[in-house]
């Protein structure tokens, strides 16, 4: 039977489902990340990897493990913390996580720092917590309605779209950029293609769901920033580095947006100390798809 290395203690049962089919499985012995040296030490000899996202497995980790590797599999949609192209040229297979469950869990997330941004939730949970409640006052908080405004969807894929039919509720105009039109989607989920340029312009709400690739790499910077519309928000639930964080700050500081919702950040586990400042910009520590449901399907 194989002999398989885990990078990380994992939720739910399936581990032992592995053990019971007679596997021999490790995991680490520590929560935390593993380095890189570490790593070496730990995949010699193994048949089969499972990863995190947070592992950066590249040709030298793979040599490292051995010939007899015979597979890599990511806990996780994504897969850029996998260099496929060396996992190809030395025949082994790399295997990520998607499901319905994990894309409905990201899609909601997605939701929730929309409506948190919207709603000031975060700010007024503060301030009670904070100063207490002093009764109702006609305008502390003031938000925005949803209902009218344009949702701006970078990436129409799988969970870019579970985000568009969601809006479908809130009776917003639903805008989108991909590499071509999709008709299907279109007529499905009753969006609009446009160009990125005009998307930014047009947006209230702009949410990122484009995988990282060098070509998405810092798509959202300086420039595309200063072309997104006046008191917009951005949302990343994608991958940090799909935003350029300074340039973000930026833009956030001298006005240009209003606000932003990150559940990612450009190099994890750092984050931008004058984002973490901010009272506009809502932070969760990238856990998008951090459900019971999804968890249990992505084992």
């Amino acid at each position: 039977m194989a002999k398989i290395f885990v990078t990380r203690k994992i939720p739910g049962e399936h581990l032992e489902k592995l053990k019971a089919a007679g596997h021999e499985v490790l995991v680490s012995d520590v929560d935390r990340p593993l380095s890189g040296a570490e790593l070496v030490e730990k995949v010699k000899g193994i048949d089969g990897l499972l990863c995190l996202l947070t592992d950066r497995i590249d040709g030298d980790l793979m040599d490292a493990a051995g010939p007899q590797l015979k597979i890599i599999s990511n806990y996780a949609v994504g897969f850029d913390n996998i260099d496929v192209k060396a996992a190809t040229d030395r025949q082994i297979p790399v295997c990520n996580t998607p499901s319905d469950e994990v894309n409905e869990a990201v899609a909601e997330h997605t939701w929730a720092l929309i409506l948190a941004l919207a709603r000031h939730i975060v700010e007024a949970d503060e301030s009670i917590r904070r100063t207490g409640y002093k009764g109702w006052e006609p305008d502390i908080f003031l938000g925005s309605n949803l209902v009218g405004k344009t949702l701006g969807i970078v990436g129409l894929g799988r969970i870019g779209g579970m985000v568009a039919r969601r809006a479908k509720g809130y009776n917003m105009t639903v805008l989108y950029n991909k590499h071509e039109p999709d008709p299907e989607a279109e007529k499905e989920l009753g969006v609009q293609f446009v160009s990125l340029d005009d998307l930014l312009a047009k947006s209230d709400f702009v949410s990122m769901h484009v995988p990282l690739t060098d070509e998405t790499r810092h798509m959202i910077n300086k420039d595309t920033l200063a072309k997104m519309k006046v008191g917009s928000y951005l949302v990343n639930t994608a991958r940090g580095p799909v935003v350029e964080e300074g340039a973000l700050v930026e833009a956030l500081k001298n006005g240009k947006i209003k606000g932003a919702g990150l559940d990612v950040y450009d190099d994890e586990p750092n984050i931008s100390p004058e984002l973490i400042k901010m009272q506009n910009v809502v932070l969760t520590p990238h856990i998008a798809s951090a459900t019971y449901e999804a968890r249990n399907k992505m084992g």
